[in-house]
């Protein structure tokens, strides 16, 4: 299994998944300066014109600490392209991320070779998340050089096959880098990742309870007070099926053991700002493992946590 060189910066094999309207320059900064990969969604920058701003304010930033800092450098960082015909800016957003030489770029519900040929052309890397094998081997064969393994009991849109079958069954085929997602939220989980095949652990809930998030701070704090149980899967809000907390969905009037099913046909990530991505401000999206979770912290806090579990079970395995 090989990494590209751009992730030999990194304090520990972990990236940060990019989150709708949480992930913003202040939480992406931070967690390129506590040595993980950060990332964002592009369609957070609204309207468009904001993304080149954000590019410029975390360039800029992580020099200045590169250059104060040249013995620990800061981890490179990622922006999420939602690769799907309802992205009416993703044109604009490519180009934005090819001016400014974005290292990582992360793909979601499409794969696209004119997307991955752009970010290649200044060298730049493209993970694209999958949840099963077929769309794992689609994204390599258009072009991707490396996966995200988005397996069950993941925040936002998860898949449902296991985290050992989706990993076998990529790395039968696979050498390149591969990222887990999944209930990822300590650091003996990103051990586990990479015991199992993967090189990084992609966590996102866990980092929702950061002071940097732009999230809600109710919805900071019932990611502190929930468990895998407050978890509810469905397509309803967006039309992709995702996992929700069940508290949220109370709390905007509905019932999360009787929600209906929702058209596919009808889900949109564009610029619109519609109905569906509104929800995200309401109902909240969360993965399963957020019971390691216990209060909210800063980035820097979160990341030194999931340092010493990583580390205190490397010593627990090479004692065993």
């Amino acid at each position: 299994m090989s990494k590209p060189p751009i992730f030999d910066t990194l304090r520990l094999p972990m990236i940060a998944a990019p989150m709708f309207i949480v992930s913003n320059p202040k939480m992406v900064i931070a967690q390129c300066k506590a040595g993980i990969v950060g990332s964002f969604p592009a369609l957070n920058a609204r309207p468009a014109e904001m993304l080149e701003a954000w590019l410029i304010e975390i360039t800029e930033e992580l020099d200045r600490h590169n250059q104060t800092n040249p013995d620990t450098p800061a981890a490179p960082y990622a922006v999420n392209q939602i690769v799907h015909k309802s992205n009416d800016r993703l044109q604009h957003d490519i180009d934005m991320c090819v001016k400014y030489k974005v290292p990582i770029t992360i793909t979601s519900l499409g794969a696209r070779v004119e997307v991955n040929e752009a970010c290649h052309s200044y060298g730049g890397i493209v993970l694209h998340d999958i949840i099963n094998n077929f769309f794992a081997k689609k994204a390599i064969e258009k072009g991707a050089d490396g996966l995200i393994a988005v397996a069950a009991g993941a925040g936002g849109h998860a898949g449902t096959i296991s985290p050992f079958a989706l990993v076998q069954e990529i790395r039968e085929w696979f050498d390149g880098p591969i990222a887990l997602s999944g209930s990822i939220a300590r650091g003996d989980a990103v051990l586990a990742a990479e015991a199992m095949g993967a090189d990084f652990g992609y966590v996102g809930s866990a980092l929702i309870a950061t002071e940097e998030a732009n999230a809600d701070p109710a919805y900071k704090q019932m990611i502190v007070d929930s468990f895998a149980d407050d978890i509810v899967y469905t397509n309803l809000f967006t039309g992709v099926h995702g996992n929700y907390l069940k508290p949220s969905i109370v709390k905007a009037g509905m019932d999360p053991e009787n929600l209906p099913e929702s058209d596919p046909s009808a889900m949109s990530f564009g610029s619109g700002g519609s109905s569906k991505s509104k929800a995200w401000r309401d109902i909240w999206g969360s993965g399963q493992g957020i019971g390691a979770v216990k209060a909210v912290e800063p980035m820097a806090a979160v990341v030194d946590r999931f340092a010493r579990e990583y580390q205190a079970a490397k010593a627990r395995l090479c004692g065993a």
